[in-house]
């Protein structure tokens, strides 16, 4: 018969499922953006710059 793991076996074991857990959703989280972008915001602009900052000195 095969023995349960114990210990740090189930805790390195626990600890992989969890990376890998995490892994998936930020795969998930990567795939879902680039297949539905969010919008972009716009707003109109608010401020004139002068002319002179654009001179030669």
């Amino acid at each position: 018969m095969a023995s349960q793991p114990h210990g740090k076996e189930m805790m390195g074991r626990l600890a992989l499922i969890l990376i890998a857990a995490l892994l998936g959703l930020a795969a998930a989280g990567a795939v879902m953006v680039g297949l539905f972008p969010p919008e972009p915001r716009q707003a109109p602009v608010e401020r004139v710059l002068p002319a002179e900052r654009f001179g030669t000195r």
